[in-house]
């Protein structure tokens, strides 16, 4: 595995990572997966940075970035995936040589669900929750109809939950159930049911608190 940080981003720095993936792929019996997070600041827009006769440093590291690629996609065991959060910040040149774009939004409520719940167990382990308390898998819900009785009762709940907390991203979903706790709990030991009204109220919070900044802005 090759981990490469680059804190002060320039064409040198560009071709310095490129030449430690390129030492890789000379390996004909390697696969080398290339991750690249949050590419915009790597590949910002050149025409926004254009400025007088000299290309600024951003329009260099973007050139660095382009005329790598296009050396090393000749090799077949190379894959280079990327991520970004502002695709529109992304120069255009480097869209275009990608040859699959996969727009991925927010996580579904059955997969917040498999947060939340997947948080329950370590809120256990930390003595935040009562131990013995679980709700069930998505699957068994879905088996037994999404029907409120004794058993589903706390998991019918937490879907609802989950529902509500579409939009969020999964960064903030996983560290709501650690909020809920520390801001409307605020002791050990709390029951399953206590916990979950928690967790309503510190959703409701968090699509308060971004309204207010999408207002604010």
């Amino acid at each position: 595995m090759l981990a490469i940080q680059i804190k002060e981003t320039s064409g040198k720095l560009v071709m310095k990572m490129f030449q430690k993936i390129q030492e890789l792929i000379d390996e004909p019996d390697a696969l080398v997966c290339v991750l690249i997070d949050e590419v915009e600041s790597l590949t910002a827009a050149r025409k926004g940075a254009m400025s007088g006769n000299e290309p600024s440093d951003a329009i260099r590291v973007v050139n660095a970035v382009l005329t790598q690629i296009d050396q090393i996609k000749k090799y077949p065991n190379v894959i280079i995936l990327t991520t970004s959060n502002v695709t529109g910040a992304i120069d255009l040149a480097f869209v275009d040589r990608a040859d699959i774009k996969q727009y991925i939004g927010p996580p579904s409520p059955s997969a917040i669900y498999s947060i939340y719940r997947s948080c329950i167990p370590e809120l256990t382990k930390c003595r935040k929750l009562t131990s013995g308390q679980s709700v069930l898998d998505m699957r068994s819900l879905e088996f037994m109809r999404f029907v409120e009785n004794n058993v589903s009762k706390d998991s019918i709940q937490l879907r609802e939950i989950a529902v509500k907390s579409y939009g969020l991203s999964g960064r903030t979903l996983r560290k709501l159930p650690f909020i809920a706790h520390s801001m409307f709990i605020q002791k050990s030991d709390a029951t399953l049911q206590e916990f979950l009204v928690a967790l309503d109220k510190a959703v409701q919070q968090q699509f308060k608190e971004r309204n207010d900044l999408t207002r604010d802005s």
